[in-house]
């Protein structure tokens, strides 16, 4: 393996999704959130509250520069994780090229890291959720995602070891897999059922909210499949797992 190879082209990939990802929520995400605040400022100023335009709007703009920011360090982070899984699992997933199999993964990422925790607590924008309950909603949201990765890592080092037992036994490989896909299931069916929901209720209209957890998925969803992109690409072009060769003289 070469290492500084992998650590380069990992970490440039969550890079350049995370950047691409900030920058995407600037035309999808971004206009929920400014009308989920509008309602929201308006209900102060309705109640009394003294909204000063200039310096809530030099806020906003604030806060959409530090969100591409913030996007590129949580892209570089989920990369590692991404490609410390990819190292070990690259040789067991299906795929004619690492870019292929970089997008499997990412897709399976998706859906264990995003998509099922999403399912029991789903994002909201700011005006919504009262500021008292915030740790405790938040430790709720990284609470089911660690279960649901690990629970996920368990069962996959599970169906590799068993897919190498079975090696030269084809039939077995959906077997194989059909076991930890139903323990998958059992375990986050009832971590769905046991931990509690989200303890604050909607007070926008909901159709904004749906609009805004469903571009916040979608733009999620193109990151992974970046990252899976150009983390592939790389592999493909650059080789990290080929050792290198010392010519005799």
């Amino acid at each position: 393996m070469k290492t500084l190879t992998f650590l380069a082209i990992t970490l440039l990939s969550g890079a350049i999704a995370g950047t691409l990802l900030g920058l995407i929520n600037q035309v999808i995400v971004e206009p929920y959130i400014d009308k989920a605040i509008g309602i929201e400022t308006q209900r102060e100023i309705n109640a009394g509250k003294i909204i000063d335009p200039s310096q809530q709007l030099q806020y906003r703009m604030w806060q959409k520069g530090g969100e591409v920011a913030a996007s590129t360090i949580y892209g570089i982070s989920l990369s590692a994780l991404f490609g410390i899984v990819f190292v070990y699992s690259r040789n067991s997933l299906p795929g004619s090229n690492n870019k292929k199999k970089a997008l499997v993964l990412t897709g399976i990422m998706f859906v264990v890291l995003f998509l099922i925790p999403t399912l029991k607590y789903p994002a909201n924008p700011p005006a919504v959720g009262n500021p008292d309950t915030i740790y405790y909603r938040e430790s709720l949201y990284v609470g089911f995602i660690a279960i649901s990765g690990f629970s996920s890592l368990a069962l996959a080092l599970l169906y590799i070891k068993k897919l190498v037992k079975n090696i030269n036994r084809p039939s077995k490989s959906k077997e194989n897999i059909a076991i930890p896909v139903l323990l998958y299931v059992i375990i986050m069916g009832s971590a769905y059922l046991l931990l509690p929901p989200n303890p604050d209720r909607i007070t926008i209209p909901i159709d904004l909210v749906t609009n805004f957890r469903i571009a916040s998925a979608f733009t999620i969803g193109i990151f992974w499949g970046l990252m899976g992109i150009i983390l592939g690409s790389f592999w493909d072009i650059l080789k990290p797992h080929e050792t290198s060769k010392i010519a005799s003289i």
